[in-house]
């Protein structure tokens, strides 16, 4: 009896110890970049996680994305990252080899993070090294916005998903004629551009060993001969109207401001530029070399969220991340701001509540998954010191027309392998 007591004592002492550390406050720190409008539905949904979770505050941590990778890099060196990091394509396999991400196959395996409404193939693009260290926010593709406005204004025909380069180029230039504005705007220089253009050359900007580079010199200077040609001819910003505007967010587009006819964007940038533009504005695909091949436009995980190594609280973190993807109510706020949301069971949610850019952003992204190309395999680990520290500073040489492109690519190809080869 006395046994029986004690146990019975014991059992309720558990209990209260449980209970007193559920309410135990906890501050998660979250980052993340993007517009205007992301920071605005983000807190919104944080707002509805505190609610459902009383004892769990969250710091947000939000800028533009040119500020939001050298503010990380400074608190990775001081070891006071976020608990919860939004992060890109680029970087997340780069930053698993540092040991400053935690796997979340555990938080999956007991069901903390729910996984059941998935598709494998949108859960892939996070797993690194066989693990799974970031959860996939939305299904992107990479394509052009248009202002079909300004294409009528310029008397200039719509462009149609089969256009080719040769296509591309004309008409751009044919805008700049007609109306005196930008054919099209944050395209010169920019190395997702050249990716979609190496796709349909069936290269790549790497050799499969990972220690060259992996497209020719031909190709390489076929694509800035017809940037720079649309550059010249003032179809595009020259680069320093570009270099005076970097770090300036969605709502400083050229196309917002009806300055441009034409911009680069991810599917799901078109919700946040259409918003801030304030009328339709269309989405189409990547040019093709032919109207008989496909186009190099693909399928992408526009972000991921991660998990800190060394943070306190993984499980809340973990909890957050499941929020953030199954919380009916909270897609409800972000209506796919972030891309097509990965759960077939938000997606059917989300429906009757799209309008008109969500709707066409959805549409792209079928359009990209029908009529695009395979998406390639993700950057590998030093690409990302490749891409900052030899191929940017060659293209602006180029831009500034300090270097020719049979020289550039000569030079590009020896600093890039002699990082690769390191």
């Amino acid at each position: 009896m006395k046994f029986k007591g004690i146990l019975v004592f014991l059992l309720l002492l558990i209990v209260v110890l449980t209970v007193n550390y559920s309410q135990q406050p906890i501050n998660l720190r979250v980052a993340w970049w993007g517009s205007q409008t992301r920071h605005n539905q983000t807190l919104e949904v944080i707002k509805l996680f505190e609610k459902r979770y009383p004892n769990i505050k969250i710091t947000p941590e939000y800028t533009s994305w040119s500020e939001y990778w050298t503010k990380l890099n400074t608190q990775a060196a001081a070891g006071n990252l976020p608990d919860v990091i939004q992060h890109d394509y680029q970087y997340i396999t780069e930053w698993v080899n540092r040991g400053l991400l935690l796997p979340l196959d555990d938080f999956v395996k007991d069901n903390v993070i729910n996984l059941k409404d998935v598709a494998t193939n949108y859960i892939r693009p996070g797993i690194v090294n066989g693990k799974l260290y970031g959860l996939n926010l939305g299904v992107n593709a990479l394509g052009l916005v248009y202002d079909p406005e300004l294409f009528k204004q310029a008397g200039v025909p719509l462009p149609k998903n089969d256009w080719t380069w040769e296509e591309f180029k004309g008409t751009v230039i044919q805008i700049k004629k007609k109306l005196g504005i930008y054919g099209v705007e944050g395209f010169t220089g920019q190395i997702e551009c050249f990716k979609i253009w190496l796709i349909e050359n069936g290269e790549w900007l790497y050799s499969q060993d990972g220690m060259s580079l992996g497209f020719s010199k031909d190709t390489f200077v076929k694509w800035w001969k017809m940037m720079l040609d649309i550059e010249n001819a003032g179809a595009a910003p020259d680069v320093t109207v570009d270099v005076s505007r970097t770090g300036l967010g969605v709502e400083d587009q050229f196309i917002v401001k009806k300055k441009s006819a034409v911009s680069l964007a991810w599917s799901n940038q078109l919700i946040a530029i259409s918003k801030a533009a304030g009328r339709p504005l269309k989405m189409v695909l990547f040019p093709r070399l032919d109207k008989k091949l496909k186009s190099g436009t693909y399928l992408k995980a526009s972000m991921f969220f991660t998990i800190y190594s060394k943070t306190k609280y993984s499980k809340e973190a973990a909890m957050f991340i499941d929020f953030f993807t199954n919380s009916l109510e909270a897609h409800k706020i972000m209506k796919a701001e972030r891309g097509v949301p990965i759960s077939s069971r938000v997606q059917t949610f989300l429906k009757p509540y799209l309008d008109a850019p969500q709707k066409e952003a959805f549409a792209f992204v079928r359009l990209a998954e029908k009529e695009g190309s395979p998406t390639p395999p993700p950057d590998i680990p030093k690409h990302a010191e490749i891409s900052n520290n030899v191929i940017a500073p060659i293209w602006e040489q180029i831009r500034y027309k300090k270097v020719g492109l049979e020289e550039a690519y000569d030079t590009l190809k020896k600093e890039a392998e002699k990082i690769l080869k390191r």
